[in-house]
């Protein structure tokens, strides 16, 4: 029987760790609305300060106007002693007194609790500037952990990046395009190993044999030009030389 809540209280501890730790988790992934729920419950307390000093400074006015009059009933009242007085009006001006004693003692009353909601008020307006002051903070330091978070996050991409630890589909295509042309150009240099250069060897042979004959022919016909101009240039020669005799001998 005295297992029970033990065992039961252990389950409701780890299901209150598992919500705390799934919590943190959270909040971890998501900053801003951390900040923007903390700034929000300050806010809230805000307006429930601002509502309960707004009261406190009303009860203060309230006591201090109420305090005003009755020092004016009291000031009054010493002017009725007088002319109850000067009427001869014993009793009347007995009857003054006594209500002059009575407002009196109000009146001190009133001056003590007002100096209390005095300092009640400074208090409370100083905490109202506090907690404004403190939503401005939260505020100014949200947009700088945002923006902190938003750095550390692009560095931590670019660091992945630069280390390999993050590839992206368009390296990962370009590396394909890069191994693609790879095989190829050794493709096409196992064909001039084996002598198989197919049907573009085949043709560039078969030009190449072409040109060899052109040149050939060109060649030839070279040389038979200079053969007809070696033959021209030694009839020429033999002729002159049978003019030259007949000259020699008319003479």
């Amino acid at each position: 029987m005295m297992g029970r809540p033990g065992l039961l209280a252990r389950l409701l501890g780890l299901l209150r760790g598992g919500a705390t730790s799934w919590l943190r988790a959270r909040e971890e992934s998501n900053p801003r609305a951390v900040y923007e729920n903390a700034i929000a419950e300050r806010v809230t307390q805000y307006r429930e300060l601002k509502e309960a000093v707004a009261g406190i400074l009303y009860m203060r006015n309230k006591l201090e106007a109420e305090i005003e009059d009755t020092r004016a009933e009291i000031a009054r009242a010493n002017d009725d002693v007088r002319r109850a007085l000067a009427r001869a009006d014993e009793e009347l001006a007995l009857g003054i007194v006594a209500r002059r004693q009575a407002l009196a003692e109000d009146l001190a009353h009133a001056e003590r609790e007002l100096a209390g909601l005095r300092g009640e008020a400074e208090e409370a307006k100083s905490n109202l500037v506090r907690f404004r002051d403190e939503i401005h903070a939260l505020e100014r330091e949200k947009g700088r952990a945002l923006a902190s978070l938003a750095n550390a996050r692009a560095r931590r991409r670019i660091q992945e990046t630069l280390s390999g630890l993050s590839v992206d589909a368009d390296m990962r295509a370009l590396e394909a395009v890069r191994s693609h042309v790879a095989r190829l150009q050794t493709e096409g240099t196992l064909d001039r190993e084996l002598g198989t250069e197919g049907l573009s060897g085949r043709l560039r042979s078969i030009r190449e044999e072409s040109r060899r004959e052109a040149a050939r022919h060109e060649l030839a016909e070279l040389k038979r030009e200079i053969a007809n101009r070696q033959l021209e240039t030694g009839v020429g020669g033999r002729t002159d030389l049978r003019r030259e005799s007949v000259f020699a001998s008319v003479g």
